[in-house]
């Protein structure tokens, strides 16, 4: 893949390109002549001088269906994100609007996906008409880049100088239960025998002991777990059934507690979780991105 980016960086073909990620794209040159209107002929004769040009074969042609080669997977990774925004870039300047258009493509977690996202994006392309906003919910760690995304939005994020981006939003984890349950919560981090039927995450620790923070000081609280699940949402369904109680985000339960399905004792006596939206820091931020991120800021 270096080859061809070093061959790119002296021959860099646009047209052949963008034809070239348009058939990769749709899976072939007849459903790309389709899409576009363009000749299947011409798309044909445009690849072919793309892979002439870089000395490799991006596309293997001796299968049925359209099979890109290692290379040409590669390129078509690397480079339709960018040539997505240099033809968004174009047609702004050639309208001269910058109104936020085309396809935006979000990763973000399960819990935020699923709690929070849903109504501000209905939001976002109601303001927005011409954008096509597509949001993946999934807790795995993604690459904007290699995973083509424009905006990835992470909790508690490590320093990575590749990506740029801001925080959104604070939350916290707060220790709930139903309303029937009864919780003893001891000053003394030795809690002894009083431990709490608790409801928890896969891979957390039996002797974990909770530090909760109180209007009269942080308080103590050793929970036994009947239960752990993969994920919070789970975990709060649970607990709503009544298996016990669970650290969890504030901002899955603030209206399961305004309306009294469950109760808080008190919040994790630790930092605030962050949650940011990050970028590819080598791209432009364009019009799309901005206005996305001006409509999350709204969460804060």
């Amino acid at each position: 893949m270096d080859h061809v980016v070093s061959q790119m960086e002296h021959r860099m073909d646009l047209p052949g390109l963008v034809d070239f990620n348009l058939v990769a794209t749709h899976g072939g040159f007849g459903r790309a002549s389709r899409a576009s209107g363009r000749p299947k002929a011409t798309l044909s004769r445009k690849v072919s001088e793309l892979e002439a040009s870089l000395g490799v074969r991006l596309i293997d042609r001796g299968s049925r269906t359209l099979r890109l080669t290692g290379e040409g997977r590669a390129l078509h990774e690397r480079t339709l994100g960018p040539l997505a925004e240099i033809i968004e870039a174009e047609q702004a300047v050639a309208s001269g609007s910058s109104i936020p258009a085309g396809k935006l493509r979000v990763s973000a977690p399960i819990v935020l996906a699923h709690v929070l996202l849903p109504k501000l994006a209905t939001s976002f392309v109601t303001a927005y008409p011409q954008v096509d906003l597509e949001i993946i919910a999934e807790d795995r760690k993604v690459d904007p880049v290699d995973d083509n995304y424009d905006l990835v939005i992470r909790i508690d994020p490590s320093p990575d100088e590749r990506l740029v981006g801001r925080r959104i939003l604070e939350d916290e984890r707060l220790l709930v239960a139903p309303p029937e349950f009864a919780i003893a919560l001891h000053s003394e981090q030795a809690a002894g025998d009083h431990t709490l039927p608790a409801v928890g995450r896969v891979g957390t620790p039996d002797d974990l002991l909770w530090r909760i923070r109180t209007d009269s000081g942080t308080r103590f609280v050793q929970p036994r777990f009947r239960l752990r699940f993969s994920s919070f949402l789970m975990v709060r369904d649970a607990v709503l059934s009544g298996a016990g109680a669970a650290l969890v985000p504030k901002l899955m339960v603030t209206e399961d507690i305004d309306a009294g399905r469950l109760v808080s004792w008190g919040a994790h006596d630790g930092p605030k979780v962050e949650i940011w939206a990050l970028q590819n820091s080598r791209r432009l931020s364009s019009s799309k991105v901005r206005a996305f991120l001006g409509t999350l800021t709204s969460l804060a």
